[in-house]
């Protein structure tokens, strides 16, 4: 058996090796007989064999996915099903260290056996991916945001009812919108559902260390940053709340520290503003060392963290660089008192009947002042201010002495819903916005564009507002 094996390896040194940068995840069989050919360890009649072989294995299948009443589908499904075999065969070559030991393989084995292994590692990682999936239930993160959510309620629940390892074992079947931090997009199928669920429970974990009510809060002051509604935006809270302790530690705060005093900033602006990228790289690295030390992060976790630190040092090195780190270094802000007369209670709502008898004695009235007092004097709710709105109930001048004669708060309110995509991440005033051609895809949403124009003394204290009022007090969407 030894002087075999020696005989192998020398036979495989005489012929040439695999390059490995020309193998590619999916499809990895395909390109391991590719490369194989092109290196001599595959001649053309066992390149061949192979090929039947799966070919063989992809008419048995056909048989049992019609149930043995025809050999015969479309080309589609009988190239979905030839790339569920190839996935299988994938997985199990794939987990060889050497190419060249996959090919010797090849050669060796009935092809049929091939498969039937890839198809027990497909479903070794399955079952791990449902055991994966548990443990995310247990540590999911009592958040409001609505990607990570529905990934983790809906989503993949789907996946894992619905994969198929026989016939869809290539297919991912579920749309997981909740980013990650760091992501292999190279995968597919349930490999690359374990990979989600193994790093999303590291950032689970991770996150968890940090007080929750101290997470929400960070979660609003950076939508508040961005000018966007921090539940329905895709990003992803591991890298902020990392980010966060990170600025924490290299300002002399505590590791589990996440919202920083102005103080702390100004700290971090002195020092970051007189580094180089290097330097940057070098204070960043420290502290992650340092904020692995304290919390600590066991091996697994510390590469999946390390791994996150390059994207950090770019962000912070251009933020210094264009003077812009308020945008990347959160601060606590203290919650403003707003007067806001108008209610976001779904209590408050009117019923359907009770709504639509209104709108018709809206619609009933004569004079434009006559409607505008009645609006404001019925209606309650800030939901059934946009029923209103969207019922197209007004007309013409009507528009501009309703919005005339809401308050600023009332204003804002809705600047921050017709003006959410143009605030979202920007720096430009309200004044800004509105000199823009925008296309408004509703009636209302123009005639209220067209209103604030006409209101220029009111629009810095608007502006104001607009800043000071956080999405998550709007309950409508």
């Amino acid at each position: 058996m030894r002087s075999d094996n020696l005989r192998e390896r020398a036979e495989l040194a005489v012929q040439g090796s695999i390059r490995k940068s020309r193998l590619h995840r999916h499809p990895y069989t395909i390109s391991l007989m590719n490369e194989g050919l092109r290196a001599g360890l595959l001649t053309s009649q066992e390149l061949m064999r192979i090929q039947n072989g799966f070919m063989q294995i992809l008419q048995e299948l056909i048989q049992r996915h019609t149930r043995g009443e025809s050999t015969s589908v479309t080309t589609d499904t009988a190239e979905n099903i030839l790339a569920s075999v190839m996935y299988a065969a994938d997985a199990y070559l794939f987990s060889f260290e050497q190419p060249e030991r996959a090919i010797t393989y090849l050669k060796a084995i009935d092809i049929r056996q091939v498969y039937t292994r890839g198809v027990e590692k497909v479903s070794q990682c399955y079952e791990q991916s449902k055991q994966l999936y548990k443990e995310i239930r247990a540590t999911k993160l009592d958040v409001p945001v609505d990607a990570y959510n529905m990934t983790i309620d809906e989503s993949l629940p789907i996946f894992l009812r619905k994969y198929g390892i026989i016939f869809d074992a290539h297919h991912t079947m579920a749309s997981i919108d909740y980013p990650l931090a760091m992501d292999d997009m190279n995968l597919q199928g349930v490999y690359y559902i374990r990979q989600y669920l193994e790093r999303l429970k590291l950032e689970n974990t991770f996150c968890a260390m940090y007080d929750p009510q101290a997470l929400l809060n960070l979660l609003t002051d950076y939508g508040r940053v961005c000018r966007f509604d921090y539940r329905i935006e895709l990003y992803n809270m591991y890298e902020l709340v990392l980010s966060q302790a990170v600025f924490s530690v290299m300002s002399g705060g505590d590791a589990l520290d996440v919202r920083l005093s102005e103080n702390q900033y100004l700290r971090l602006e002195q020092q970051l503003t007189a580094l180089t990228e290097a330097g940057i790289r070098s204070a960043v690295t420290e502290a992650i060392v340092s904020l692995q030390r304290h919390l600590a992060i066991e091996s697994q976790h510390k590469e999946y963290m390390d791994g996150c630190t390059d994207e950090l040092v770019q962000r912070v090195a251009h933020a210094a660089k264009h003077n812009s780190l308020r945008t990347v270094i959160l601060t606590e802000k203290e919650a403003v008192a707003k007067s806001i007369v108008i209610s976001f209670s779904e209590a408050d709502r009117m019923s359907d009947a009770e709504l639509r008898s209104l709108l018709h004695e809206v619609m009933s009235c004569d004079r434009a002042e006559e409607k505008v007092r009645l609006i404001l004097t019925r209606f309650k709710s800030f939901h059934d201010y946009l029923d209103m709105l969207e019922s197209d109930c007004l007309y013409g001048d009507e528009y501009v002495l309703l919005f005339e004669a809401f308050g600023n708060t009332e204003l804002a309110i809705l600047a921050k819903i017709v003006f959410y995509e143009e605030l979202r991440g920007e720096s430009l005033d309200m004044t800004g916005i509105l000199e823009q051609d925008n296309d408004y895809p509703m009636e209302w949403q123009k005639q209220f564009a067209s209103s604030l124009r006409g209101m220029k003394q009111r629009l810095l204290a608007i502006d104001k507002l607009i800043d000071e009022i956080d999405y998550d007090q709007i309950t409508f969407y």
